[in-house]
């Protein structure tokens, strides 16, 4: 990771939470010392707990999102939030296109871009996620995939891409404690750093998300493309979570 670019640690709270724990969680946060941590972190969590966190974090240097958002702005869309919604709430960031979104709800490559638009127009700084399947892996199809999932993203242009957050998220390491190892998430954060270059977005924090923990943060984040991660069931610990972003 170059000087110019900060570390970001996000974590993805996904389905999890409760009014108690999440009280518990965000008070370890902010009661630990980050005086050494050269990190910006936040916590991406479902809807109704917004509230919650923001009224919690509100004054710390923890910043606070959304998991998703509507490509639309109002109107009857029964079960959508939209970018004005989430900015009632002082959202910063808002997920788009995580891969359960893409596998449970069927969102495609050109919906995703739509979304992160949506939160652009809001004033939100979209966490456009990508990544590729364990078989799409296993026959080469890695780079392939990614180019395509991009593809409708850069074409909103520099202006527009150089405001977002990219997240590479293998598929296969989701969840499942597998990760993949330092040099294999290298190579496509360089081609997405490619990507991103020929838009004339090259400074765009990449993350990494996939069972990122505190025993294999420091070997991802050593790799030049690898701007901070992406973190799920860690970011329920606030110890592990701490731990990534110190």
């Amino acid at each position: 990771m170059t000087a110019t670019r900060t570390r970001l640690v996000l974590g993805n709270w996904k389905m999890h939470g409760s009014l108690a724990d999440n009280a518990k969680l965000l008070s370890a946060l902010l009661a630990a010392p980050r005086v050494a941590s050269t990190a910006q972190m936040g916590v991406c969590v479902p809807f109704p707990y917004l509230a919650q966190t923001a009224q919690a974090l509100t004054g710390s240097s923890i910043a606070w999102g959304a998991q998703d958002i509507s490509t639309q702005a109002q109107g009857a869309f029964t079960g959508e939030v939209s970018g004005a919604m989430l900015n009632d709430f002082a959202c910063r960031f808002v997920l788009t296109g995580h891969s359960e979104r893409r596998a449970m709800h069927a969102e495609s490559d050109q919906i995703i871009a739509d979304k992160a638009n949506a939160a652009l127009v809001a004033g939100l700084t979209p966490v456009v996620c990508v990544g590729e399947s364990l078989a799409e892996r296993d026959a080469g199809q890695a780079l392939v995939v990614i180019a395509r999932q991009l593809a409708p993203v850069l074409a909103l242009g520099a202006d527009a891409v150089q405001k977002m957050v990219v997240a590479y998220e293998p598929v296969w390491a989701i969840g499942t404690g597998r990760t993949a190892s330092p040099e294999q998430a290298q190579e496509v954060h360089a081609a997405i750093r490619a990507a991103l270059r020929g838009v004339g977005a090259e400074q765009v924090q990449i993350l990494y998300g996939g069972s990122v923990k505190a025993a294999n943060a420091a070997s991802l984040f050593a790799m030049p493309d690898i701007d901070g991660a992406l973190v799920g069931g860690a970011s329920l610990v606030a110890e592990e979570f701490l731990a990534i972003a110190s």
